[in-house]
């Protein structure tokens, strides 16, 4: 028979205060962007703002409502979605990697940090042109700029992670008789998890980056596509309804990450 668990009053009573200030956050959360959207709305149905350069939620959602029954949204969204999955994917496994790879050999570290350092504090829209040179006009192009735009972020996080793995734990373990490759795979990789999770909740912010950034290069379709087309024949309503759609997304990839975060923790 299934055991039931037993709480102490005052465990009981901490589950719920917990619970209720839960329940108050999201109340809160939800509130203050009804109240946000309501308050836009409302402003501009008074013409205190001019819906031509603001738009208003009312435009928005008709506008994506056109954009769904032209066939539009979905051919839209599935190709920036596309873009940046395949480029956050390819960031993360090779950040990852690579940062394996630099904390694994302290001479190869000592020697490619520079080159990191100064990558990262590169603005890569400058690379633009070349990207476009070596990629073409295509997905590719705009895929490689979102991993370039991510792998650097991934790798100095993940090193940081690595090397942050408590050295008396790594003098423990060299003690008992363990290599390096032991020392890898049953201390550093296991104590970094958290490291990852935060890893990948800011590459999900860098793909979106890169892919909206090489859509604005090069691309003939996605959703950055339609906000650089809105914004060259002043479609201010097409712009802002292709931003909310690019919100709801990345909100989405976020949350994915999030439910990855929580069954990690479950299962640890």
């Amino acid at each position: 028979m299934k055991k039931e668990k037993s709480f102490s009053p005052q465990h009981a009573l901490y589950i719920r205060k917990v619970k209720r200030e839960t329940c108050l956050v999201w109340v809160m959360r939800v509130a203050i962007l009804v109240f946000a959207i309501s308050l836009w709305e409302l402003l501009a149905q008074l013409d205190v703002i001019d819906t031509f350069i603001s738009s208003c939620p009312s435009k928005i959602l008709l506008t994506i409502k056109s954009l769904w029954l032209e066939n539009n949204l979905l051919y839209h969204m599935s190709i920036t979605l596309y873009e940046t999955l395949v480029g956050f994917l390819i960031a993360v496994g090779l950040g990852y990697l690579i940062a394996l790879l630099l904390w694994w050999s302290e001479r190869l570290r000592r020697i490619l940090e520079p080159y990191i350092v100064v990558l990262n504090s590169l603005p890569k829209i400058a690379l633009g042109p070349i990207i476009i040179v070596w990629c073409g006009s295509g997905s590719k192009a705009i895929i490689f700029m979102a991993v370039l735009i991510g792998i650097i972020v991934a790798i100095i996080t993940m090193l940081n992670g690595f090397l942050a793995t408590d050295k008396n734990k790594i003098l423990l373990l060299k003690s008992m008789g363990a290599n390096k490759f032991q020392i890898l795979f049953k201390l550093v990789i296991p104590g970094s998890l958290p490291t990852l999770i935060s890893m990948l909740k800011i590459s999900v912010g860098m793909a979106w980056v890169g892919s909206i950034m090489g859509e604005y290069l090069v691309s003939r379709a996605g959703l950055g596509y339609l906000i650089v087309y809105g914004g060259q024949v002043f479609k201010l309503d097409l712009v802002m309804a292709s931003t909310v759609v690019l919100c709801v997304l990345a909100a989405l990839m976020y949350a994915l990450v999030a439910l990855l975060e929580r069954f990690i923790i479950k299962y640890k």
